[in-house]
């Protein structure tokens, strides 16, 4: 949950940029903003990770947005959630080893106790699922969200204002967000030589957070710890 206002990320952005809404407008501020939501959780799909019930259709074939029209890509799918399947778990298979397998996998008879899926991120927003599904099947997926978008007024964006809209993703995302809109916001002005460097700082600086992002998430996840014995 979000506590940031964003009247305080374009607060944060015009401190920097020495400007109140002269040279960038706030709702230009405010359209960056809502770029930076995107390119966020473009580079980490977990920024908005939701988990959801996702009804089957008949089949093997599955479309995440069928379900979740907003839904950008699918991250996981653990466990059944029909009442007869006993709720049993949901493991990731490669599509190959069923291909060699189980020839006519697509093919066989339908169930709402799903066995195992099958994912190609060249599609991220299409599973299959085997046994083929019924349209009683229903499983549990983790997927990521598109965050939406702002549409405050000028007036709802001053930050003397009294506007409590909080930012869209959690709070330790609001220091990518800043270098985000101000990378936009010097690139207005990028044929100035002073601010295409700054520009390209900022953007160096927005890379460079979601990388140790990366880094910090690796170091403590628990997959990573070693058992206490």
């Amino acid at each position: 949950m979000s506590t940031v206002k964003v009247t305080d990320i374009i607060r944060r952005v015009e401190d920097v940029l020495q400007d109140t809404n002269i040279r960038w407008p706030r709702t230009e501020l405010q359209n960056w903003m809502n770029e930076s939501y995107l390119a966020i959780t473009l580079a980490r799909p977990d920024a908005n990770a939701k988990t959801g019930s996702f009804t089957c259709v008949a089949g093997t074939r599955q479309v995440l947005t069928a379900e979740f029209p907003s839904g950008l890509r699918l991250l996981d799918v653990t466990r059944n959630l029909a009442s007869d399947s006993g709720y049993k778990v949901i493991r990731l298979v490669a599509r190959s080893v069923l291909d060699d397998q189980r020839p006519a996998w697509h093919a066989e008879t339908g169930t709402t106790s799903i066995q195992h899926y099958t994912f190609d991120p060249r599609q991220p927003k299409e599973f299959f699922v085997y046994p083929p599904a019924t349209t009683s099947a229903e499983v549990e997926v983790v997927y990521t969200d598109s965050p939406g978008a702002h549409s405050q007024t000028e007036s709802q964006l001053d930050p003397a204002g009294t506007d409590s809209t909080t930012i869209l993703l959690d709070d330790i995302y609001m220091s990518p967000m800043i270098d985000w809109i101000l990378y936009r916001a010097y690139s207005k002005d990028a044929e100035y030589g002073a601010n295409e460097q700054r520009a390209q700082a900022a953007y160096n600086a927005f890379n460079s957070a979601l990388n140790m992002k990366n880094q910090v998430d690796a170091a403590v996840s628990p997959n990573n710890l070693s058992k206490v014995t």
